[in-house]
């Protein structure tokens, strides 16, 4: 069976590419309501029509259901926002104007009723509220004649070197379809991920460059596997002070290094943090290249990491070209998928589908 995706919210484009990653799946159509991650989603994945818009204007909802049904998509996937967790806002459930998002997904789901669907979300979905909300999304799933299975995965257990969460939702119109079991036995480590790529200083780089250190580990390999170039490898350009500063780290430590009068007014205990070589990354969010935010700077040199080490963090591999201001870049880059994780997912469904129709 092959898999035609309509990919809502669709960002730089992480979970379709790493799907991708099983031939039997095809991206179709995408929608985001950021036209500046156009350029990187249509240049990445080329053989797909990307759409810019608001899903709850009616003119782009048709335009979707249009191109879906031309191209006869059978799976939705994508990350609607939902904010409205709070024990108050289950006066309104999902009616609550901050899930408006969540309630278009599925009524697209609805409208051209896929043999299967994605969602993921923050893992803090299945807590809120002691599990209400979940359960509320679970029924109105059900109602609609789909099996779920839901759980949260964490991206280490299939290989992405990051210990990023998140909830997961596949809902199937046959027999339910089980999350995937970890695909790795090893946790993938910083080092592994970006140690060939450690020649940059603060300031230092470009969109287009020479590799200059040679792989060192089966996943650098992987990632190179294809490209011929370096892109996206550019350090921010620190002040002095933050180079100073950083200087005062060694590896492993943070904030807790620096004299009282240079802490300025940062109140979380992992700022100025370095990311440590033997461990897998904490989750990359959309201000990585700042020293100040978080656990994001190099295990040694005297930076924070570059966009093409983030997304090495994600598991982007290295042909995959990111287009934009730094700003956009880094936002395309924090908010994705992480590509390998939805390999896995993609891989599971498929298996499970050939089961069903062996059976």
């Amino acid at each position: 069976m092959e898999f035609r995706i309509l990919d809502l919210f669709c960002g730089a484009g992480g979970m379709s590419y790493g799907m991708h990653q099983n031939r039997y799946f095809s991206t179709k159509v995408a929608l985001d309501i950021d036209d500046k991650l156009a350029q990187t989603f249509k240049k990445n994945i080329p053989n797909s029509e990307l759409i810019i818009g608001d899903i709850r204007n009616e003119n782009i909802k048709k335009k979707i259901i249009r191109l879906s049904q031309k191209y006869n998509v059978n799976m939705i996937v994508g990350g609607p926002p939902c904010q409205g967790f709070s024990l108050k806002g289950k006066n309104l459930g999902l009616e609550d104007p901050r899930n408006f998002l969540f309630v278009e997904y599925l009524h697209l789901v609805e409208i051209l009723q896929p043999e299967v669907f994605v969602i993921e979300n923050v893992k803090n979905l299945m807590y809120a509220s002691r599990g209400w909300f979940r359960d509320e999304i679970i029924n109105r799933i059900e109602k609609l004649g789909y099996n779920v299975s839901v759980d949260i995965l964490t991206a280490t257990d299939y290989g992405v070197p990051q210990t990023r969460s998140r909830v997961i939702f596949i809902c199937s119109k046959n027999r339910k379809i089980p999350l995937p079991k970890p695909t790795v036995s090893k946790t993938v480590t910083v080092r592994e991920a970006i140690e060939d790529l450690a020649f940059l200083n603060s300031g230092e780089g470009a969109f287009e460059q020479e590799y200059l250190i040679a792989p060192s580990s089966l996943y650098q390999s992987n990632m190179r596997k294809n490209s011929l170039k370096l892109y996206n490898h550019k350090a921010s350009n620190h002040s002095p002070v933050a180079v100073e500063k950083l200087r005062m780290i060694p590896p492993e430590k943070g904030k807790e290094c620096l004299p009282k009068d240079l802490l300025g007014k940062q109140k979380f205990k992992s700022t100025w943090g370095r990311l440590k070589w033997d461990e897998p990354s904490p989750t990359i969010d959309t201000r990585f290249d700042a020293a100040s935010n978080g656990t994001n700077n190099h295990p040694f040199l005297n930076r924070s990491i570059t966009p093409r080490e983030a997304a090495r963090l994600q598991s982007f591999d290295d042909t995959f070209i990111f287009y934009g201001t730094k700003v956009n870049i880094r936002t395309q880059i924090g908010n994705a998928v992480p590509p390998l994780m939805a390999k896995a997912i993609a891989d599971q469904i498929y298996n499970s589908t050939l089961k069903i129709e062996e059976y």
